[in-house]
């Protein structure tokens, strides 16, 4: 049986700076791509037989330059991989959202906030994955599954991979340019490793 391997794409600007990025398709930095180039002879000591990548820039670029597009890997690009849609928080850090709503806010407890641009709820991004998930589990009777996208829609999935809600998502912090593993243990799906990469 094989494992699920979720890839965070490398870094960008707003990734860096610390903003909501959501659907907005920016490119990796020059650190982002060398994140990626890491990230090939990694995943090229495992037996991925399949890809799906979402296909916003900077996730298809990691995948690209990390090799799943290279021959013997089935890629696809998966439109149920792209970011939580943030609505109006899109491009905004954290601080600057407590700031306009004047108290602490959370994706996890407080989700997108609703209005003109009310974003993507979570259970709407666990129907997402749990899509991606359910074409990802009959594959990995032929190897390893590769999932390359965005750190909270990819922390979603493993909850969901783990039996839990979709706001236990905030339990695995995914830096950009480092991956997790999903398996099992004794039949239970089982967090195998997480936030693994070279620095």
């Amino acid at each position: 049986m094989g494992e699920i391997v979720v890839v965070r794409h490398g870094a960008t600007e707003w990734s860096t700076s610390g903003q909501h990025t959501g659907l907005t398709d920016l490119p990796l930095l020059p650190g982002g791509e060398d994140d990626a180039r890491k990230l090939r002879a990694e995943l090229s000591e495992r037996q991925i037989t399949h890809a799906f990548v979402s296909p916003l820039t900077r996730a298809r670029r990691t995948a690209e330059l990390a090799g799943l597009f290279d021959h013997g890997i089935t890629a696809e690009l998966e439109p149920d991989l792209v970011e939580v849609d943030y609505g109006r928080w899109e491009g905004k850090t954290t601080p600057q959202i407590h700031d306009e709503l004047g108290h602490p806010w959370s994706l996890w407890t407080d989700g997108t906030e609703p209005g003109d641009s009310p974003g993507e709820s979570l259970v709407q991004v666990a129907e997402r994955v749990d899509r991606v998930l359910e074409r990802a589990r009959p594959l990995l009777a032929d190897g390893d599954v590769a999932l390359v996208a965005h750190g909270h829609v990819l922390r979603i999935l493993t909850a969901r991979w783990l039996g839990f809600g979709p706001e236990q998502g905030a339990l695995f912090p995914l830096a950009t340019g480092r991956y997790g593993v999903l398996g099992h243990e004794h039949d239970w799906p089982a967090l195998i490793g997480w936030n693994t990469g070279r620095p």
